[in-house]
């Protein structure tokens, strides 16, 4: 895995992109990097699949490891994970598509292992389930048991995301009583100057030959892909029959009123 990764990094050259090459993607705010961190100091990406503005695979994981990128850039020292607040407001079948979710867990399991520490799926339609069925069996066990399901109706949500977060920080949209909404202007400014950081510590600390960046130097990136599990305990990709998947969601949906009736099992 490290090896591929090595010359993943070379060709795809992640460290290079910049806010002027993914802009489009980001207008609506489909995913961002949070103002805040969690209790543990983690960095956070929010992402509202509802927002999604291209039909382009390339283009949404391209933004994709960008906001990746910017996260490690932006990680204090002591640490090397980050979190991923993913709120499903508004979520439907129009904003579905198995290959690009494929991709996003190829480009998370092989590409930045051990990089996420927590994904809070919150409020996932009952629908939801037959992707999630597609996506567990590329992760590997400890990957995919970071993943966890949650509901605002639940009475455990409250105490779940306050041992996690601040709620005077945390978003309203997951239970806190933060109300600022994302703004396009504000952002681009702040992505611009972690670009700006960014070439600044390449300049400093890279070669052109290695992974660049805070948290994608060589040694950090071989520490980081070194914890991981090797090529031979990594779940074999399953058939998918995608037709079917599409059908099954697409009745669960209509069964119950955009399929929100009941919970899906992590």
């Amino acid at each position: 895995m490290l090896e591929t990764s090595l010359i993943w990094r070379m060709s795809y050259r992640p460290e290079d992109i910049r806010w002027d090459h993914i802009a489009p993607e980001a207008e609506t705010g489909k995913i961002y990097r949070s103002s805040f961190m969690d209790k543990q100091g983690r960095t956070i990406l929010v992402m509202r699949p509802k927002c999604q503005n291209s039909k382009s695979t390339r283009a949404q994981i391209k933004y994709l490891v960008y906001c990746m990128e910017n996260a490690i850039l932006n990680l204090p020292p002591e640490q090397e994970q980050m979190v991923w607040l993913i709120d499903f407001h508004g979520f439907s079948m129009s904003n579905v598509s198995i290959k690009t979710t494929k991709e996003t867990a190829h480009i998370l399991q092989d590409h930045y292992p051990e990089r996420l520490g927590l994904a809070i799926l919150y409020n996932p339609p009952r629908f939801f389930e037959p992707f999630w069925r597609v996506v567990k069996p590329f992760l590997e066990p400890k990957t995919a048991n970071k993943v966890k399901f949650v509901y605002s109706d639940d009475p455990n949500t409250k105490n779940i995301m306050e041992s996690m977060f601040y709620i005077d920080r945390l978003e309203s949209a997951f239970g806190g009583k933060n109300e600022a909404k994302f703004d396009l202007k504000i952002y681009a400014a702040r992505m611009k100057e972690d670009d700006a950081k960014r070439v600044a510590l390449c300049n400093g600390e890279c070669s052109s030959s290695t992974p660049r960046g805070r948290g994608s130097t060589f040694s950090e990136f071989t520490a980081t892909n070194s914890d991981s599990d090797s090529d031979g305990g990594k779940p074999k990709s399953p058939e998918i029959n995608e037709e079917a998947i599409l059908a099954e969601a697409q009745k669960i949906e209509a069964a119950d009123g955009g399929g929100r009736g009941a919970r899906i099992e992590a």
